[in-house]
């Protein structure tokens, strides 16, 4: 009996021994990743700083791996992803992005994740001619910060390029409908038209669209609708000069005499002066 606890002693002791030593162990293996972690990520930034964002995402990358437990992990990820947009690779940007809702959804830095999401979109917008998923795209986004993070800064920003949008969203419209009136195409027109006057009245291409409707209605022989949307112009827009094209519709001997305004460039030059 006396043996057996002797034996049982020992082999307690054993266990508690190689315990210590397997936490000792692993603290060291976690303190030289968590070393070599800062390490990655020092250099990742010291690169970004250095103006090589495209190297700086890798190594951000590389300290997310290398210790994916730490609270450094996400801060890594979202910087490789800030890289990425630093260097216009949009969708390397995008995919890290959603990897990062994904893999972080809790985050303290969500709603800048979103915004960046946001701005990857809203850089690829080209011209009123090109693709419109992007505008759609970012719009959807801008929208989603508005209403999910309204006291934020980004929130305060998305409005503003909520309104820059709008307006390539308006001018897509316009070009369409002046397409169409050169194609002899008028239903298809007046519907771009109206898109505008629907969704778009608060760009600047509404008082066109709006004369543009007085046009094509004149032209086809539907005067009151034409002179309804010559009252709306007037009514709102009475010193415009697409309501003075669109009061010539009606009224052919008008004329009125366009003061061009002159460009006064010692003013413009004062102006930058005092910019330095």
């Amino acid at each position: 009996m006396k043996k057996l606890n002797i034996i049982l002693s020992i082999f307690l002791f054993f266990i508690v021994a190689c315990s210590k030593e397997e936490k000792e162990i692993s603290v060291i293996k976690e303190t030289r990743q968590d070393l070599e972690m800062v390490s990655a990520y020092k250099e990742a930034y010291k690169a970004l700083d250095e103006g090589d964002p495209y190297f700086a995402a890798k190594k951000f990358l590389e300290a997310e791996l290398l210790f994916p437990q730490s609270v450094w992990a996400p801060k890594s990820a979202l910087m490789a992803s800030y890289s990425y947009y630093m260097q216009n690779y949009y969708s390397e940007a995008l995919y890290n992005l959603d990897r990062f809702l994904k893999t972080y959804p809790t985050d303290e830095n969500i709603a800048y994740v979103n915004y960046l999401i946001a701005m990857c979109y809203y850089e690829t917008i080209e011209d009123e001619k090109r693709d419109s998923a992007p505008l759609l795209k970012a719009k959807d986004q801008f929208n989603f910060i508005v209403q999910n993070y309204p006291d934020t800064e980004f929130a305060l920003d998305a409005k503003f390029k909520l309104g820059l949008i709008e307006d390539i969203l308006a001018s897509k419209e316009m070009y369409l409908g002046r397409h169409y009136i050169k194609k002899g195409k008028w239903i298809a027109a007046i519907n771009r038209f109206k898109i505008i006057i629907d969704n778009y009245n608060q760009t600047v291409f509404v008082e066109e669209a709006l004369h543009r409707l007085v046009e094509i209605n004149y032209k086809l022989g539907l005067i009151e609708e034409s002179q309804k949307y010559a009252n709306v112009l007037g009514y709102n827009y009475l010193s415009s000069e697409w309501y003075k094209k669109s009061y010539k519709v009606f009224n052919k001997d008008y004329s009125s005499k366009i003061q061009k305004p002159t460009k006064d460039k010692t003013s413009v030059l004062d102006k930058f002066k005092k910019l330095f």
